[in-house]
């Protein structure tokens, strides 16, 4: 068997943010490994949509769930439906994310609450609540989707590659608490990927994965598994995005200034 992969229908994975993107390649990839899912986002309609489909193409159950992952409530509310449905989850994915360009200043303060709770307090509070029952068992897996943009201290950015940094560091050290518990905790800081995540039209993504610049769902989710299956803290998908990390930490401020007057326009 490859590494990761179980008989089928024997563990079941829970996926945030799975009606789309990353979080709807990983949970493929989970159910070609073999595991039962639950499926987690707010479109209702879309979760269906890939439920069946998963379903109809790799024979495991697939369970979906419509809610706000925004709220104070989301994570105690999952939690509490998955222990009634008498369902362990074996493997927890947080990758439930909203992308927002714009100056804080401009952001509604509703917005902003719904942000730090997506990225921040929804999936701390899911890696406490199912992390406990894989403790307890000695196995499980957690794997927390970051961002490229916490080396990206740019305008614009500030609420999301701060709430993005806060899960990166919040993984790396939970990791180390988890491990003796035996339970696996991996955090992932994916560059530009082709979803609609950035509101690119589709021409724009094809250049840019043609170009190199955009990766895939596909290729995220591979790697991303694979790093958590082998138990690695923390990674960067792609060799040229790892070498410019020292090159973003260091852009003078007069390069940060020309690239945030080239982009006013597109913040929203």
């Amino acid at each position: 068997m490859r590494r990761g992969e179980v008989a089928r229908g024997s563990r079941t994975a829970l996926v945030t943010g799975a009606s789309s993107g990353i979080g709807k390649a990983i949970a493929e990839r989970l159910a070609a490994y073999g595991y039962n899912l639950v499926i987690v986002s707010r479109d209702e309609e879309q979760l269906r949509s890939v439920a069946e489909q998963i379903e109809a193409t790799y024979s495991v159950q697939v369970r979906h769930r419509s809610i706000d992952l925004g709220t104070q409530e989301a994570a105690y509310e999952l939690y509490e439906w998955c222990k009634s449905e008498k369902t362990e989850i074996d493997v927890l994915v947080n990758d439930a994310g909203m992308f927002i360009y714009n100056d804080t200043l401009k952001c509604d303060l509703n917005r902003i609450e719904h942000i730090m709770n997506l990225h921040m307090v929804t999936p701390t509070l899911l890696c406490r609540l199912f992390g406990d029952d894989m403790a307890s068992r000695h196995r499980g897996y957690i794997l927390n989707i970051a961002s490229y943009s916490v080396w990206m201290n740019y305008p614009g950015l500030s609420l999301y590659s701060a709430s993005k940094n806060y899960l990166r560091s919040f993984s790396k050290p939970f990791a180390g608490e988890m491990r003796s518990r035996g339970v696996k905790v991996t955090a992932v800081s994916p560059a530009g990927v082709t979803t609609d995540l950035y509101g690119l039209p589709d021409k724009y993504k094809k250049l840019g994965h043609d170009i190199g610049v955009l990766a895939s769902p596909e290729k995220i989710a591979r790697v991303s598994l694979r790093a958590m299956f082998r138990g690695r803290r923390h990674i960067v998908p792609g060799i040229m995005n790892r070498a410019a990390i020292p090159l973003l930490v260091i852009l003078p401020d007069f390069v940060i200034r020309l690239a945030r007057r080239l982009t006013m326009r597109l913040q929203k």
